[in-house]
């Protein structure tokens, strides 16, 4: 690791947290989001999105939204990640998320393993989500606006209950999938799609 997150994380260093949402799912598409924190305007009871009831990552959301100096979201729908493949598709949406922000962050912290292409100094932490509060509030914004997306999806796609499941594997997502087909959000490259091409 190219710094000590603690003191980078305590001092004024415009720190950006970066996490995507919807890696896991049959459907839709995968979305990352950045977040610059503004230490003046600490946000309490920030943890890794899976964490939280969906009422409260709403909430978090807004306050994520008020109070950071700056947030930025990135997507990659389901036709780009059966080109590219999940990994490569997150990594993308990462990007544009960074390259969104609209105050440019002097480093770059990114939940995982990988870090996309950017020209910022970077680095990637293991469970940062639950480690480092502006990964934490990506974390949240991601979620949050990849799950009202899989809801308005549900309008257009009825009968796969994606405002439930919001398109990951769940047992009632297959059963529908067997009985109604794939349909257009549905991602192809993945094997239990791909069974019924």
């Amino acid at each position: 690791m190219s710094v000590d997150i603690k003191t980078l994380c305590n001092d004024t260093t415009k720190v950006a947290g970066v996490d995507e949402a919807g890696r896991g799912p049959l459907a839709g598409p995968v979305v990352a989001a950045a977040v610059i924190l503004d230490i003046k305007k600490p946000i309490h009871g920030l943890d890794d999105s899976k964490k939280l009831s969906a009422v409260r990552r709403e909430y978090l959301a807004e306050e994520i939204k008020t109070n950071a100096l700056a947030w930025s979201i990135g997507r990659v729908d389901h036709l780009e990640i059966d080109r590219i493949n999940i990994l490569q598709a997150s990594l993308v949406a990462m990007k544009i998320a960074i390259e969104g922000l609209s105050i440019a962050p002097e480093h770059v912290l990114v939940d995982g393993n990988k870090c996309p292409q950017v020209s910022y100094s970077i680095d990637a932490i293991i469970g940062g989500d639950r480690l480092i509060p502006a990964i934490s509030a990506a974390s949240i914004l991601a979620k949050v606006s990849r799950d009202k997306e899989m809801v308005e999806f549900d309008c257009i796609y009825p009968g796969y209950g994606f405002a439930k499941h919001k398109g990951y594997p769940t047992r009632a997502h297959i059963i529908a999938l067997n009985n109604l087909g794939i349909c257009e959000i549905h991602r192809r490259s993945f094997a239990p799609v791909q069974r019924l091409l």
